[in-house]
């Protein structure tokens, strides 16, 4: 009888063993075999409140897994069953479960891009954020002046206050979110390109450094001839002559204007129209770009008080008004002609 009772337990003993083995090969095996993800990736959006078996479940529903429970088990054990962060990640090929967990656990979500770009108004700049699905809509059918409010800047015109760059950012992110980053951004550019201005310059603040950095930015897209025309622009000013800068009429004409800039245009008053009006416009005109700023706060020092568009994207400058025209009939009048 002793003999039958050894004898089972040692089947018995065997067959845990065996078992036990077996779980544990089945185990390591899982933990070394990549998700079934295809060669472009796949997409994985975790809620809020959503745990590892939940994961895991979702996990195996759509074929990426087939041991849920061995992704639980695994979580279980070292510790990471509740860590799960929610947000949009990015499997890629050959990600195991364990690098899987990590993933998820450490919040490494997946960032979607918007650029603003150097010399668009904040109405564009607006626009292209309302129409990025990834951000959350929170500023949807507010005009200019309560999105403003919204960002703690009652009574703040937006124009040129938002950095024009590339941003990252998770889904999720709010619009008024996205828009204080950019806003903090420029902030920060402006401070540290005042901080390195040159020495006397026409500006009561940084803030009319901007507005000349956008005029900057709408005349000229070639970055080596940025700090010349800052450079003429501030002599301008020092001279208290008028700016006569064109980008800034066409902002005061708005919709009005139609594309072809005219003699009459040149002369209908509004508080843009730097043909019209000495000094600076009352607002910057646009986004202007880092070189930009830098150029209207450390200008050329040349003494060219002028100049005309060649055609080809390039500006020729001048030191007399004799010498500029010069320049109008040989680059723009005999273009006209022709």
């Amino acid at each position: 009888m002793r003999t039958l009772l050894v004898r089972s337990l040692l089947i018995l003993l065997s067959l845990v063993v065996i078992v036990a083995v077996a779980f544990y090969w089945q185990y390591r095996s899982f933990l070394s075999t990549p998700l079934v993800v295809d060669g472009d990736g796949v997409t994985l959006e975790i809620p809020r409140g959503s745990g590892l078996r939940r994961v895991s479940d979702d996990l195996a529903t759509r074929g990426l897994i087939t041991a849920p429970d061995l992704l639980v088990l695994h979580g279980r054990l070292n510790g990471m069953d509740t860590g799960i962060k929610a947000g949009e990640y990015r499997i890629e090929p050959g990600t195991t479960p364990p690098q899987l967990l990590r993933q998820l656990t450490s919040g490494r979500v997946m960032l979607h891009a918007l650029t603003l770009v150097e010399g668009w108004t904040f109405d564009q700049a607006l626009t292209a954020i309302r129409a990025m699905p990834m951000l959350t809509a929170t500023l949807e059918g507010l005009d200019a002046a309560t999105v403003m409010e919204r960002l703690g800047e009652p009574g703040q015109h937006p124009e040129g206050r938002f950095f024009p760059d590339t941003y990252h950012f998770p889904r999720g992110t709010t619009d008024l979110e996205f828009l204080r980053r950019a806003r903090d951004t420029m902030r920060e550019v402006l401070d540290r390109a005042w901080e390195e201005r040159a020495e006397g310059l026409p500006y009561g603040d940084s803030y009319e450094a901007l507005v000349l950095a956008s005029i900057v930015e709408k005349e000229t897209s070639l970055p080596e001839e940025r700090a010349e025309v800052a450079g003429v622009f501030v002599r301008r000013l020092q001279k208290r002559m008028r700016l006569q800068a064109d980008p800034t009429v066409i902002y005061g004409l708005g919709a009005a204007f139609d594309g072809n800039l005219r003699k009459r245009d040149l002369r209908a008053d509004t508080p843009y129209n730097s043909y019209t009006r000495k000094g600076l416009p009352p607002t910057p005109i646009a986004l202007p770009g880092r070189g930009s700023i830098e150029a209207a706060l450390n200008p050329a020092a040349t003494k060219a008080l002028y100049f005309v568009a060649t055609g080809n994207g390039s500006h020729v400058f001048a030191k007399t008004l004799t010498e500029h025209q010069a320049n109008v009939r040989r680059y723009q009048l005999r273009g006209r002609g022709r």
